[in-house]
Formats: structure tokens, C-alpha cells, sequence
């Protein structure tokens, strides 16, 4: 297996790395595709829990990061700039996400008591405690601005190179376009949910298909590109 070979694979092994651990964080911490009360009622009645999630997630995104950075490694000989570009912008979406985290585990904080805060009656702090995860979750959506624009010059990277399929590329600028109409669902319909369910479809398919793709089939052992 040749340097650009194994390359592919780490990206594609870190991407899913990333998806897995995504999914388990959700199923300890319940705070991505819940309402706010939820959340801070899983952590009154199972906060060991909300800590493992909170934790593992970390570590997802960090996986996300690092996925970004093979990525750049892979598909820089297509175009440096542009590559450039989508590793600049997965770096932001994570610093944004990074300082949303903050908040959701202030709403921790907030309701084990801590003594600058213990004048508060319990129901104003769980009410607090919901404010955090509230100001969290927009958080993440603004989050998903930088991580829906890196989309366009990765699968437009992914539809000009010669040893990754055009599919993955169209799909993940269709990804890219989803994650837009998530975001404005979000912060101007947020009572119309519907309207983003089948956005998370395609995200699924363009994402997980373009992991399983660098990890399964890896990619060509002669790296060319389409002429500009």
C-alpha cells in the first residue's frame, strides 16, 4: 500500500471513527437531538452518564478534526488553496462547537450547587441550567455554517481528482447545501423540524459513504487530476 493509500485510509478510518463516536456520545449524554429540558433532566437523574457522553464527544470531534487534516494531506496535489481552505474552515466550526461545549457543561456546574450559585432556589437553577443547553444547542447550529461551507471545496476537491468517485463529490456538496436549510430551519423556522429531515438523509449518505470509501476501497495507487 503506497503513502497516498494509507493516507486515504486514516481519513476515511478517522471520519467513521468520528460518526461512531458521535452517535455514542448521544446515546450517554442525550443532548444533540433532544429539547434542553431533556437534557438537563438526564443529568439531575444520570449525570455519570451525561459525563461519559460529554467526554466521548470531545473525542469525536477531535476525530472530525483530524479527519479534516488527512483529507488536506489526500487532496492538496488537486489544489493546495482550495484544501487549505476546507481544513481553515473545519477549524473554525470546531473552535465554535469547541466554546459551545462550555455551555452545556456549565448546565452541570449550574445544578450540582456550586457555592456562587447556591443563593438560587433549585427550579431557578434548573431553569438556568436550560438557558446553557438552550445557548449549547444555537451554538452548534452556527457551528454547522463554517461546517456546511468546508463541504463545497472538499467535494468539489472530491469531484476533480481521478482516484475518489464524482458521486461522492456531487454528494457532498449537496450535504454542504443541507446544512445551510438546517441552519435556517433552525434559527427562523425552529418550530417546522420537518423541513430538515431530509437533510440529515443526505448528510448521512454523502458523509458515511465518503468514509467507507477511503477505508474499504482506499484510492488509486497513481494520484492524477483533471487539468484546470
Amino acid at each position: 500500500m503506497n503513502s497516498t493509500s494509507k493516507i486515504a485510509r486514516t481519513a476515511g478510518l478517522l471520519y467513521l471513527l468520528y460518526v461512531i463516536t458521535s452517535f455514542i456520545a448521544n446515546l450517554f449524554g442525550k443532548f444533540v437531538f433532544v429539547e434542553a429540558p431533556v437534557t438537563v433532566n438526564h443529568i439531575m437523574t444520570h449525570e455519570f452518564l451525561f459525563r461519559i457522553g460529554f467526554v466521548i464527544n470531545l473525542f469525536s470531534v477531535v476525530f472530525f478534526l483530524l479527519a479534516a487534516w488527512a483529507l488536506y494531506v489526500l487532496l492538496k496535489p488537486v489544489n493546495e488553496d482550495l484544501a487549505l481552505l476546507f481544513l481553515l474552515f473545519n477549524l473554525a466550526g470546531f473552535t465554535v462547537w469547541l466554546f459551545s461545549s462550555l455551555c452545556l457543561f456549565a448546565s452541570l456546574v449550574i445544578l450540582n450547587g456550586v457555592e456562587t450559585i447556591k443563593v438560587f432556589q433549585p427550579d431557578q437553577l434548573q431553569a438556568l441550567a436550560v438557558f446553557f443547553v438552550s445557548i449549547y444547542k444555537i451554538g452548534v447550529v452556527i457551528a454547522q455554517v463554517p461546517y456546511g461551507v468546508w463541504l463545497f471545496p472538499l467535494g468539489y476537491l472530491v469531484f476533480k481528482s481521478k482516484f475518489l468517485p464524482k458521486i461522492l463529490g456531487v454528494l457532498l456538496i449537496a450535504d454542504g447545501i443541507c446544512q445551510f436549510v438546517y441552519v435556517c430551519q433552525r434559527l427562523i423556522f425552529p418550530d417546522l423540524g420537518v423541513i430538515a429531515y431530509p437533510c440529515f438523509v443526505i448528510s448521512f449518505i454523502a458523509e458515511v459513504s465518503l468514509a467507507l470509501w477511503l477505508s474499504i476501497k482506499s484510492v488509486k495507487p497513481q494520484l492524477s487530476v483533471d487539468p484546470e
